[in-house]
């Protein structure tokens, strides 16, 4: 019995990492978007930074990606139209999950 409860500890484990590994790549996703939207928007230094914030904040709204996704359109306003803010979230998520991995 000691073998199932010692895999059944190790599965539950890597869910636990793996989450965590999720959240902290969306939280990293979250803060590119911010910066990469305040340069759209001419925004830099700690303007870009507190933005950038803003952006995260914007995802405990609620769950899923809309809640930053409506964020990012509405302080964009035309200047970057769906399709490219959906590219750039899935881009940037990619990038993030790369680095973590390389952490």
């Amino acid at each position: 019995m000691t073998t199932f409860n010692d895999r059944e500890r190790a599965f539950e484990n890597k869910y636990a990492h793996d989450a965590e590994m999720q959240f902290k790549a969306v939280a990293r996703r979250n803060k590119k978007l911010g910066l990469w939207a305040a340069g759209v928007l001419g925004k830099s230094g700690d303007d870009a930074e507190a933005f950038a914030m803003d952006v995260i904040r914007a995802d405990f709204e609620e769950a899923g990606h809309e809640d930053v996704f409506r964020k990012v359109a509405a302080d964009l306003d035309g200047k970057a139209d769906e399709t490219a803010i959906r590219a750039k979230m899935a881009e940037l998520l990619a990038e993030a999950k790369a680095e973590l991995a390389g952490e």
